[in-house]
């Protein structure tokens, strides 16, 4: 089913939209070889929190992050932790606010 969305919603969206983004151009500064996905993962909360929004994944269906990160092999919605981003790894980061 399609759900027309109102202006006032669409609004909210683009709010949302530029937040993640903004989150999303905060974790690509911020990588670097040594850091932990953790660590990418709290670069992505603190962007968001400091917009005044919340991450919509931190808590969804239990998920205990703000960001899927995942490197190389990983497929998708890879849980932050204590894996160290080496130098050449394909990190992908995930987010929503």
């Amino acid at each position: 089913m399609i759900q027309i969305k109102s202006p006032a919603e669409v609004e909210a969206m683009k709010e949302a939209c530029r937040i993640s983004a903004l989150a999303l151009r905060a974790a690509g500064e911020a990588i670097h070889p040594g850091m932990t996905t953790k660590q990418l993962d709290r670069v992505v909360h603190d962007a968001i929190v400091k917009e005044g929004a919340k991450p919509n994944f931190l808590g969804l269906y239990g998920f205990p992050a703000s960001a899927c990160i995942s490197v190389n092999d990983e497929v998708i919605h890879g849980i932050p932790g204590s894996r160290k981003i080496h130098e050449g790894d394909v990190v992908s980061v995930d987010t929503g606010a």
